[in-house]
């Protein structure tokens, strides 16, 4: 089975490092004139408003990466799927921004009792009030 990243890394959209006596020197992308990159940057912008879980998504990374990172990382996951749906002929099904909230809720609450299990804490959930 082919790797993916060879694609994404063939259109510019992943972070190069350079790496200089085993010390990362530099960060950033390579400049490019490739359309495909520049579609799938336009594409990943233009989650910011939609109300699908991509869109989520997107918003999430960006309040944790910064806008232009997070465009970077959202258009790589963009040609990831890309290449999914043309090889492999795999259906795109959007399950909306609200499923990726209570999806994020369960792994928030997952990794908030680990870490109280650690402390030697417990937590215990109270239904919320309607």
């Amino acid at each position: 089975m082919p790797k993916i990243e060879p694609l994404a890394e063939f259109l510019l959209v992943l972070q190069r490092q350079q790496a200089v006596q085993g010390k990362v020197m530099g960060k950033g992308r390579m400049p490019t004139n490739n359309r495909a990159t520049t579609v799938l940057r336009m594409a990943a912008t233009t989650l910011r408003e939609s109300d699908s879980y991509l869109g989520a998504q997107f918003r999430r990374f960006r309040t944790r990466l910064g806008p232009p990172v997070a465009t970077k990382a959202m258009a790589a996951k963009l040609a990831r799927l890309l290449y999914r749906m043309l090889r492999y002929g795999m259906k795109y099904v959007d399950r909306g921004a609200e499923h990726y909230g209570t999806q994020h809720r369960k792994q928030q609450v997952i990794h908030l009792k680990r870490k109280a299990a650690q402390l030697g804490l417990q937590i215990i959930e109270v239904a919320a009030a309607a």
